[in-house]
């Protein structure tokens, strides 16, 4: 079995076990008040080019997602989202759990525009009962999206833009933030993402973590007490060495973003394998995640070898799968995959 289902099949990149493994038997202390962690949190203000930002370790993408939301709402307040949004589709209700509505808009390739936010906001406060209604108090984006998409830096501005207008925070969600920025079709910088967003966060886990997402407040916008706000989510990790030793190796000779390039050389390969054995693209992806449409029959002789997701169906006759590549993608991997396709 030859693995593409996701970017986070395998464990640990090996730059960062051997960090973990070099500092394994220090002592530190707990909670992430260990001198890797304030070193990984410089050089991440550096590397942002917001040196007031103040940078949080958490474990995984929904809590980080779920606390994020939860801290910066009032009880009364939603967040908008894509209606294909990881938030919405895939973290079972975790938003919802913390007392908040996601409010979905339709999505364009996983994308939301500035002008449906904008018209949203619109309609909410033109309507006379919207005091009885779930306000919109918050905006959120994934960038890369679900269907691998980026959004371009005068867009995020577009609607950053709203967002000041209407008081609101900005939310980008960057689970897979280095393969977007790796893409040759992005122009988006981590500097411009602390520049339009209020709060985004820099994902570990799919870029070779063990664990970890740093989560950057750029803009004076962290709320009071996150730390404990962050512990009774049950989310404080104990051994938060864990996460700053491997955030400190990412920021250390420009490896995240070494980690991300080479990934998507090889996401060109396995998009030229697809196009060579005439596989039929569900849509462009400049990221790597790439999604084909398959026969229902094909898709299950496929995956007695190839692993692969589900995304979605197609037609009565056929589905969307997605291949995804990740840090721990093999030459040898996608010359198996050659062979079998």
């Amino acid at each position: 079995m030859i693995h593409f289902e996701n970017d986070y099949n395998r464990g640990v990149h090996k730059d960062l076990l051997q960090a973990l493994v070099d500092t394994n038997d220090e002592g530190l202390a707990g909670y992430g008040f260990d001198q890797y962690s304030e070193r990984a949190k410089d050089k991440i203000r550096v590397a942002c080019q917001a040196p007031d930002a103040e940078v949080f370790f958490l474990t995984g993408g929904t809590q980080t997602n779920q606390i994020v939301i939860d801290s910066l709402l009032q009880s009364y307040e939603g967040v908008i989202a894509a209606d294909t949004g990881h938030i919405s589709v895939h973290e079972a209700g975790a938003i919802e759990f913390a007392g908040h509505k996601v409010l979905t808009l339709p999505h364009e390739y996983g994308k939301i525009s500035a002008r449906q936010v904008e018209t949203y906001l619109e309609n909410f406060y033109k309507d006379a009962n919207h005091a009885h209604m779930v306000y919109p108090g918050m905006v959120y984006l994934s960038f890369p999206t679900e269907y691998g998409t980026l959004y371009t830096k005068h867009e995020l501005t577009e609607i950053a833009g709203v967002c000041r207008r209407y008081e609101i925070p900005l939310f980008i969600d960057g689970a897979r933030l280095g393969y977007g920025l790796a893409s040759p079709m992005n122009d988006v910088t981590l500097a411009d993402l602390a520049h339009v967003a209020d709060v985004f966060y820099i994902g570990g886990t799919k870029m070779g973590a063990l664990c970890g997402e740093a989560v950057v407040f750029s803009k004076d916008s962290s709320p009071k007490r996150f730390p404990t706000i962050v512990k009774q989510h049950g989310a404080l990790l104990a051994k938060g060495r864990l996460l700053g030793v491997q955030f400190d190796r990412f920021f250390t000779d420009d490896l995240y973003l070494k980690i991300g390039q080479t990934v998507m050389e090889k996401t060109e390969r396995l998009k030229e394998i697809l196009t060579e054995k005439g596989y039929t693209f569900f849509l462009e992806s400049p990221t790597n995640q790439q999604f084909v449409i398959l026969e229902n029959a094909h898709y299950k002789e496929l995956s007695k070898e190839v692993a692969m997701g589900f995304w979605e169906t197609y037609d009565e006759n056929h589905v969307v799968v997605r291949l995804a590549t990740s840090w721990s993608t093999t030459e040898q991997d996608l010359e198996e995959l050659q062979r079998l396709l």
